[in-house]
């Protein structure tokens, strides 16, 4: 059984609320508002999945003191904005057992659904830039295998990449990713 959730609340309430909601059930927190997430479609979960397992591969054989999440992790923008991204990549000491949460991912990635085409293009873009680890924010659209790849630069410069074919590379820290969708099955 899920708790109401409050009209507002802050990151820390919220990451409260959130670990007594049933496990199949996933929220954000967006300027102090509960989001429901809604429920994957297939596309959107092998993506994410295959995405995650590029990163993790590629983290491993550069052998980089990283470590790749894959959704369920909570990123906590400000005291009243959360986001749980499809996948991540944080990057120095490694986190408590118990952490729920972090605040400087280097690698955030987003495979778009309808639910949440506008929001990740648009809020969580600024958003995900305002924490100053994130380095690279992958945004993948299944719909046409296109990612799009927003870059921070060393003088703080995002740039935005748009890949329809060919291998994503990821500088700092220095991984290349390729073949980040599913094949196409008959």
């Amino acid at each position: 059984m899920s708790d109401t959730a409050p009209a507002r609340m802050t990151s820390d309430e919220f990451i409260a609320w959130a670990m007594k909601q049933p496990e199949d059930r996933h929220y954000e927190l967006a300027a102090g508002e509960v989001v429901a997430m809604a429920a994957e479609r297939s596309a959107h979960a092998l993506t994410k999945s295959r995405i995650w397992r590029r990163l993790a591969d590629a983290i491993e054989a550069a052998r980089l003191p990283c470590d790749v999440y894959p959704d369920g992790m909570a990123v906590e923008i400000d005291a009243y904005t959360v986001y749980e991204p499809d996948a991540l990549v944080r990057c120095g000491s490694p986190l408590p057992e118990d952490a729920v949460k972090l605040t400087d991912p280097m690698i955030v990635l987003e495979v778009l659904s309808p639910s949440t085409r506008a929001r990740d293009s648009g809020a969580k873009l600024a958003d995900y830039f305002r924490l100053p680890s994130v380095r690279h924010y992958l945004i993948a659209r299944t719909e046409d295998r296109v990612v799009i790849h927003h870059a921070r630069n060393e003088d703080g410069t995002i740039l935005t990449r748009i890949i329809r074919s060919g291998p994503v590379t990821l500088d700092p820290p220095g991984i290349v990713l390729v073949d980040l969708f599913p094949a196409a099955r008959q």
